[in-house]
């Protein structure tokens, strides 16, 4: 969706802004997304209209010279729109709104740190601050496009929102998402009272390094039907999973055995929300399909699957609440509630770099009473007999994390006795876990 060479500005604006409403991340009024053209004129979206029912025709082209046509005028942060494109030829996208944690960061006058997450560093490099200016204003656009300056591509606009750029409507809505996922995580993080952490250099430089899996694959003359049964149904869970937003469009490695040697997973660098079948990159005996440009966790689920051989589905994922442990070094207690002891089981913790460095000791990590990896400012690692048990943990998992940060809000948490533990063990599984 958005950088398909034949859609045109109106429907790419209108598409991400559907996408943008959809999820809350703007209101009604609020928010403005635009696309420089190659004659240099801007597509925006207009003022006074329902951003819950834009239509393609409502979308204002606004020629090189000012000039405007069109049943509604232009969105009243034009200037804004205009000051970033003539400061930065490389930009040729923005998005501006008001999601709900950037706000607050807004209006505290701070930037969430990228740094907590390394997806959203390597997608976002470190977030920018304009002072306040009044909104609809050429000084409002010059305070933003000089806290952009030549390389920001994601600022806080002070008690307003955000903007972020990009070189294409495509890249500039993964930095807003990806920018108030950071935003959320943080406050999570705060709000359970942990040290949140961030990575070092090093650590950033470790995780922008990618082991390639080897190529030459050529692929099967056609898929078995295995295989197309693991497409169809991996299609459909990655969809689900962004749509109840346990992945960020930009974020998320699922996959799934197809037989003892070959397993299915998600490409690198795909929006998780448009996820096709035909996306989705066979690995054979420890190589990819040819052409094909498997997930960076690759290496990292086949060390898991050759391990456990039971294992059926694995899923990183990165859902809020489960981030916000995540950058604070702790683990979910899962003996708050039966549900999560029983799905979740007790997940265990993973030292940063980790996954990267040593595939194997990760997986070494796992067994059937430890099924969860929470990963250190990676978010969670997720494995099933099947792909609706993985994917049925990273929901309860996340549900478990929402509901325990919110509960400390409200008091002491009052975890269930070994008593009551051991009762559950031997009603559901026959045994009591050591």
């Amino acid at each position: 969706m958005g950088n398909d060479p034949y859609m045109h500005p109106r429907d790419v604006i209108q598409e991400y802004m559907t996408r943008i409403y959809g999820y809350r991340m703007t209101t009604t009024s609020g928010g403005n997304l635009s696309i420089r053209d190659e004659h240099g004129d801007i597509w925006i979206t207009p003022a006074k209209i329902d951003k819950g029912r834009l239509r393609r025709s409502d979308i204002v082209l606004v020629k090189a010279d000012g000039s405007w046509q069109s049943e509604a005028p232009p969105s009243s942060e034009l200037p804004l729109h205009q000051m970033i494109y003539r400061r930065r030829p490389d930009v040729h996208a923005i998005v501006h709104a008001h999601p709900v944690a950037l706000v607050a960061f807004s209006i505290v006058a701070q930037v969430p740190s990228t740094r907590v997450f390394h997806q959203a560093w390597r997608i976002c490099g470190d977030g920018s601050f304009a002072p306040y200016r009044l909104p609809g204003s050429a000084e409002l656009g010059e305070s933003i496009a000089s806290a952009l300056g030549d390389t920001h591509v994601c600022v806080i606009l002070e008690n307003h929102g955000v903007v972020t750029v990009g070189a294409d409507l495509a890249e500039a809505f993964q930095r807003f998402e990806t920018f108030e996922f950071a935003g959320k995580s943080i406050i999570k993080a705060h709000l359970l009272g942990n040290e949140i952490r961030e990575l070092s250099d090093a650590d950033l430089l470790i995780a922008g390094e990618h082991v390639a899996v080897p190529a030459g694959f050529t692929g099967r003359a056609l898929p078995t039907t295995g295989e197309q049964e693991v497409r169809t149904t991996l299609q459909d869970f990655v969809r689900r999973g962004y749509h109840q937003r346990l992945f960020i469009s930009t974020h998320g490695t699922f996959s799934a055995r197809v037989d003892d040697a070959s397993f299915v997973i998600t490409p690198h660098d795909s929006d998780r929300g448009a996820i096709e079948r035909s996306d989705l990159v066979l690995i054979d005996t420890g190589r990819a399909a040819a052409g094909s440009q498997p997930s960076h966790a690759t290496r990292l689920h086949e060390a898991i699957y050759r391990r456990h051989p039971q294992i059926g589905a694995i899923v990183n994922a990165s859902p809020v609440n489960v981030t916000a442990f995540s950058i604070t070094n702790s683990v979910p207690d899962t003996r708050t509630i039966p549900e999560s002891r029983l799905v979740v089981r007790s997940p265990t913790l993973a030292p940063f770099r980790l996954q990267f460095e040593d595939p194997d000791a990760l997986a070494a990590l796992l067994s059937p009473r430890q099924p969860i990896a929470m990963l250190e400012n990676d978010g969670v690692l997720v494995t099933g007999n099947s792909v609706l048990e993985a994917f049925d943990r990273l929901e309860v998992l996340e549900s478990t994390a929402e509901a325990l940060i919110n509960g400390q809000a409200l008091g002491p948490l009052s975890p269930m006795d070994d008593a009551a533990l051991a009762e559950l063990e031997r009603k559901f599984f026959g045994t009591v876990e050591e």
